[in-house]
């Protein structure tokens, strides 16, 4: 997929005024608006997970996703808007990914700003479809309407067996904690784009700045490591390593010890360079879109083989234990990993 750089978001809209929420982050909004809603009897996946599910019956579940893209918080200056809408769907597959359903339709409803013009337009329908063909989905349908700022919110559907969606709450003690791919890189990215932080050479700008332009799903490798059966729980890791590793924590009831950073080559060198803490950038970043999960030991290898097949590199981090805290214990020294990644209100 080659980078598309025409019809760059550039202008910034003042957002519609709303009363301020104090010092309220995104989660405790949404826990509070959920506390008001009826609880759907026997859902089949509780509140809380990357997806939800409606039953069909005969054992098959109808698993729904949505998310929003806006301009503001999620569309840096230097992404195109083919880039942004094609990102607002790579957002949505990405949690798909983690439960290891296969997203088959898409809806997009679109919010515009007024002065966008025909190709600005055609931009936006050309990055939708993108994403959607990228992960064999379609966008059926939709809708649109003005807005103070750019907004694209993706629907996803897909089905699956009521057995084959993997939650966040099925960690056990003495499973091994893996990532399917390295982290740092989007935080540093991002740095380079929003504060003009330097690289090295050429080649480790390039890598940084397209990981946050051009983002993908693990769609393929999610859908593979859910039929091996060796997966305990599942996240995607868009709001940072840290968050997700919280997330499982607080949903299955136990703690981690990581051992190992899965810290991403360029992140190290740019981290030297720049004088900064890898350890921050690789824990906290978010948006790397990358698996979190928890493995059976005894299944391991069957789970590594299964990832190798499709071109990726499982990363074992560390280790499922029972006591509830969080501890990172790299050469000799061992720290909390503190619950803090993106939060919508709270995050400058």
């Amino acid at each position: 997929m080659n980078r598309r750089d025409e019809g760059v978001f550039t202008e910034t809209w003042e957002a519609w005024p709303v009363k301020k929420n104090g010092t309220l982050g995104e989660r405790e909004i949404i826990e509070i608006i959920q506390r008001q809603l009826a609880r759907m009897p026997k859902m089949p996946i509780p509140f809380g997970d990357d997806v939800a599910a409606v039953d069909l019956g005969n054992g098959e579940l109808a698993v729904l996703k949505t998310d929003m893209l806006v301009g503001k918080t999620d569309v840096p200056k230097a992404m195109g808007l083919w880039q942004a809408a094609r990102k607002a769907v790579v957002m949505n597959i990405s949690d798909f990914a983690a439960k290891g359903v296969r997203p088959q339709a898409l809806m997009a409803s679109v919010g515009l700003p007024r002065g966008l013009g025909r190709t600005d337009i055609e931009e936006i329908g050309k990055g939708l479809n993108a994403g959607a063909r990228e992960y064999d989905a379609y966008i059926i349908g939709g809708d649109t309407g003005e807005a103070s700022d750019l907004i694209i919110s993706i629907s996803v559907f897909g089905t699956a067996g009521r057995a084959g969606v993997t939650r966040r709450g099925g960690a056990k003690p003495g499973n091994i904690v893996a990532v399917t791919g390295p982290f740092g890189k989007t935080a540093a990215g991002l740095k380079i784009l929003t504060a003009g932080a330097q690289t090295t050479t050429k080649e480790t700008w390039d890598n940084l700045v397209e990981s946050v332009l051009m983002p993908r799903a693990r769609l393929r490798e999610g859908l593979t490591l859910a039929k091996t059966g060796a997966v305990t729980a599942a996240i995607d890791s868009s709001d940072g390593l840290a968050w997700s590793l919280h997330e499982i924590a607080r949903a299955s009831d136990i703690g981690f010890v990581i051992n190992k950073l899965p810290t991403a080559k360029e992140v190290q060198a740019f981290a030297k360079s720049n004088k900064l803490d890898p350890a921050e950038l690789t824990l906290y970043g978010g948006e790397e879109y990358e698996l979190v999960l928890t493995i059976e030991k005894k299944r391991w290898q069957k789970a590594k083989e299964a990832a190798e097949n499709v071109g990726c590199e499982l990363l074992p981090i560390g280790r499922v234990t029972t006591e509830r805290s969080i501890i990172l214990d790299v050469n000799r020294k061992k720290c909390a990993i503190e619950a803090r990644g993106y939060e919508h209100f709270k995050t400058a």
